[in-house]
């Protein structure tokens, strides 16, 4: 009785456990359930079941278990690469590049066309924080444009600009020039092409854009395709602000 009181205790969502397996965030977990693509204990899994340690669970047939050990690293995304798991129309997807013995997904993505600074983890609550778009997250882009810079044009960037096929108007933001045609912005929401999308709203088309910061990683001297482990001081404050300074970072790693 005391070891079914037990199980019961350790039992969390379904969406959880898969996300702190490093395969998915939570919503992305939620798709493939709905999907029929999970099972526990041989029968398919609904939304909103919970699970035990001695529950076996299943991805498309094969086992998961849970990864004690919590990395986070810090990827040079080359431009080229998709952002995701698995995509059969993708030339390049992030498992094609980063060859890392522990499973890893990306906390936030970073288009195909664009390229830079990409976190990957296998803490499903690190990915959930990081994308949370009410947590107001930092993220800071270069990013080239086709013709000369005005002052106009930065300071409507700075301010929000409206997008009529997302019916919503982007949050203020920090926007500096780096040179004639080139400037830096940072924003604290993840609207899919946000930068391009605010560009062409206001007449202007993106050359090239590059992410160099998240939260306080930073892209420093990385060159595309590489990545490093992001550790100790570094890695803690990252926790830090995932979480608002309400939760420390894993002990495990």
């Amino acid at each position: 009785m005391e070891q079914n009181r037990t199980e019961h205790t350790k039992q969390e969502r379904l969406n959880k456990f898969l996300a702190d397996c490093g395969i998915c965030s939570r919503r992305e977990a939620d798709r493939m359930i709905e999907a029929g693509r999970v099972t526990v204990n041989g029968r398919p899994a609904g939304t909103g079941v919970r699970v035990s340690p001695s529950d076996e669970v299943l991805v498309d047939g094969r086992p998961l278990k849970r990864k004690d050990k919590k990395v986070v690293l810090a990827f040079y995304k080359p431009v080229g690469v998709t952002c995701t798991e698995k995509d059969r129309y993708a030339e390049k997807t992030i498992r094609d590049v980063v060859d890392y013995p522990v499973r890893v997904t990306y906390a936030g993505r970073l288009d195909r066309d664009s390229e830079g600074l990409l976190l990957l983890t296998n803490d499903g609550d690190l990915i959930n924080a990081l994308m949370r778009a009410s947590n107001f997250h930092e993220k800071e882009y270069l990013v080239r444009v086709n013709r000369p810079l005005t002052d106009d044009f930065l300071q409507k960037m700075a301010e929000g600009v409206f997008l009529k096929d997302l019916d919503i108007q982007t949050r203020p933001c920090r926007v500096e020039r780096e040179g004639k045609y080139v400037f830096r912005i940072v924003l604290t929401q993840g609207l899919n092409r946000q930068i391009r999308r605010m560009c062409r709203a206001l007449g202007i088309n993106v050359v090239s854009i590059k992410r160099v910061r998240v939260a306080n990683i930073t892209l420093g001297r990385m060159k595309p395709g590489n990545y490093r482990l992001v550790e100790k001081e570094e890695r803690e404050e990252l926790y830090r602000i995932a979480f608002g300074g309400t939760r420390r970072q894993p002990d495990h790693g």
